[in-house]
């Protein structure tokens, strides 16, 4: 029964987008970036000049409740792999953590794929929230990703 409640602990969705990972990957690397394609809409803003570059940094975020904060870089490989851990500033993570994975396809597109998992998520307050973040939600911030990518891959031409 555990792996059960575990599956419904962990959501994501995936995408194929006709863009260079690297460029899909700066937009996610950037925290001032990923307001522009947050399909969640809890993103409202975030300083320029965090671009995270590897494991063990922290970004802050204002959430669009006013809310701050820190994001814990818990996983990352350049133009590959992130992972990041929210708490509130100044505190521990509480256990949830949002990934983005990106793979080039013989077709020359990438592969992305965004998880939530929140199995560690020890804060009773946050499972509710967490439970309305559904794969519904990650595909409209893949999808969102994508028309932000597509859209500067075509410009580039």
């Amino acid at each position: 029964m555990t792996d059960k409640i575990d599956d419904l602990r962990v959501v994501s969705a995936s995408r194929e987008i006709a863009a260079d990972p690297a460029d899909i990957f700066e937009l996610i690397a950037d925290p001032a970036q990923q307001p522009r394609w947050d399909g969640n809409d809890n993103l409202a803003e975030a300083p320029v000049g965090q671009r995270v570059r590897a494991e063990g940094e922290v970004f802050s975020m204002t959430l669009t409740n006013g809310a701050v904060r820190d994001n814990h870089v818990v996983e990352f490989t350049e133009g590959r792999r992130i992972a990041w851990r929210p708490s509130e500033p100044g505190k521990e993570p509480p256990g949830h953590l949002w990934r983005w994975e990106l793979a080039s396809t013989p077709e020359g597109r990438t592969l992305v794929t965004h998880t939530y998992d929140w199995t560690e998520l020890t804060d009773e307050k946050r499972q509710v929230r967490a439970r309305a973040t559904t794969g519904d939600k990650l595909s409209a911030s893949v999808e969102r990703l994508a028309l932000v990518a597509e859209r500067g891959a075509n410009s580039a031409d």
